[in-house]
């Protein structure tokens, strides 16, 4: 089993790095169905944490933090229902909730790039944040919501890409300290050392051979293979939450 872990977590890793997005959506769905609903999104929420401590170091001078703490702050309000509803819900509901939520993230993330609509304020980065915030600790799928608003307020690609990082570290650690606090679990309980070491391992590989190709692939194509392969998954997902 370990090694179809490791595949998702290369595969993934290297969609986010080439496709700047996808990292959640397309190994949420393949580590629910190995580990379960609750395991297998804890997994996604610590290799998240370390993926973004590891950007975040190469893009420390881009980030507004200013933004940063308007998204972050009801991130953190939104991961406390996340959290528990992660940890309190049936295996086979919170696996049908997923292949949902990751579906309803992909449709709303393609339906808000064909809006030229522009949006300022203080309340749509609130909404962001909740929205992000929930979505991150119920299924490690926070990226739709804050992807919806950066297209909406005209966010530039590189501040924003760099601000998802202190973001999605912030909210990574949040969501796995409430969840293993409101399940009574550890680090340790779920895997073994040397598992979370393969794993480690497999997400610096998936960040190497991405960055490799991404110099090859065009990052439209990369994004289009991202949503397939995330809408499949979560219908897989679904289905196999249903027959549970």
């Amino acid at each position: 089993m370990i090694a179809l872990v490791v595949v998702a977590v290369i595969f993934g890793a290297g969609a986010q790095r080439i496709a700047g997005m996808g990292f959640g959506l397309v190994s949420s769905p393949f580590l629910v169905l190995l580990l379960g609903p609750f395991d297998g999104i804890l997994v996604i929420n610590a290799c998240a944490l370390v993926m973004a401590a590891l950007v975040l170091a190469r893009v420390w001078r881009h980030v507004e933090w200013r933004r940063y703490v308007l998204l972050v702050v009801p991130a953190l309000i939104g991961v406390l229902p996340g959290s528990w509803l992660a940890a309190t819900l049936p295996g086979p509901i919170l696996s049908v909730s997923i292949g949902v939520l990751l579906i309803l993230g992909l449709i709303a993330s393609l339906v808000a790039s064909r809006f030229n609509v522009t949006v300022t304020g203080v309340v749509p980065a609130v909404v962001a944040g909740l929205t992000s915030g929930a979505m991150n600790s119920a299924a490690a799928v926070g990226g739709p919501a804050i992807g919806i608003y950066a297209v909406l307020t005209r966010w530039h690609q590189r501040p924003f890409a760099a601000t998802l990082q202190p973001y999605f570290f912030t909210v990574g650690f949040t969501s796995l300290a409430t969840k293993l606090w409101f399940s009574g679990e550890s680090v340790t309980s779920l895997l073994a050392w040397w598992e979370w070491l393969t794993i480690l391992t497999a997400l610096l590989v998936g960040l190497t051979v991405g960055d490799r190709l991404s110099k090859r692939i065009s990052h439209d194509a990369a994004r289009t293979a991202v949503i397939v392969i995330a809408f499949g998954g979560a219908i897989v997902t679904i289905i196999h939450g249903l027959l549970a």
